[in-house]
């Protein structure tokens, strides 16, 4: 998945996108470094733990070198696997720089890190008695796509469908694409309650609440912070996803 060339260049370098990227790789890099004992303490001390929340509003000590109210924020810099961030880091740079130039670099990481915030209590809210951590960027994420489907709803997305033997290709508006995408997390999020062993924070699988809520954060957050003040226009570019 790269982006092809754009008619309208970014103005700016995304500084702030790349560093974000770097922190998490390097991140990543440290949770490769420890064995499994290590790593679920880690997890456990830098993830959200939905309970622990939960109990930290209650005013109960859980007796932590990190206060749980953090851990909304430090949780976004985690990854489980390989797979789960490369995809998130892929969007990130895909989507992200663009928003950077609309919303300038302050403002971005405000707007990156708020979404992140609020996709955990998105999450939370639905699973508040869990005790399986919960962890990523895919929120932030998500509030990136929100404000994107926003200000870009016609660049197109080239995207690569698997059918069969078959792969054809499809340049899908971003309106479409980034549209189905919020639609599935919801209904995912939405089935998820009716079976326990399903996919969320119950199961350790993906938080599908998370995702919606940082969609929607997204949308509502970035043109408070400025995101039509800008004439830029992607109308006519084109990204490429497999």
């Amino acid at each position: 998945m790269v982006p092809l060339k754009d008619e309208n260049p970014i103005k700016i370098t995304p500084y702030i996108t790349y560093l974000l990227i770097a922190i998490n790789i390097l991140v990543f890099v440290y949770e490769l470094s420890l064995n499994p004992e290590r790593l679920d303490v880690f997890f456990h001390l830098f993830a959200v733990v939905p309970r622990e929340l939960t109990g930290s509003f209650s005013g109960v000590d859980l007796h932590q070198s990190i206060p749980e109210i953090v851990t909304p924020i430090t949780s976004q810099f985690l990854h489980a696997g390989f797979t789960h961030i490369a995809f998130n880091m892929l969007f990130l740079w895909i989507f992200g720089n663009n928003i950077e130039e609309q919303l300038g670099r302050i403002k971005f990481l405000v707007f990156y890190l708020s979404c992140g915030i609020l996709a955990v209590f998105a999450q939370w809210f639905f699973s508040a008695l869990s005790d399986v951590p919960s962890l990523g960027a895919s929120g932030a994420i998500a509030g990136v796509m929100g404000a994107y489907i926003l200000k870009f709803p016609q660049a197109k997305i080239v995207t690569l469908v698997p059918l069969g033997f078959f792969f054809p290709i499809f340049r899908i508006p971003a309106v479409y694409f980034l549209g189905f995408w919020f639609l599935e997390q919801a209904f995912n999020g939405v089935t998820s309650l009716e079976v326990t062993a399903s996919v969320g924070m119950e199961s350790g699988g993906v938080a599908y609440w998370a995702h919606a809520g940082g969609f929607i954060a997204g949308a509502i957050l970035a043109p408070i912070l400025g995101l039509f003040a800008s004439d830029t226009s992607l109308k006519d570019a084109s990204l490429k996803i497999e």
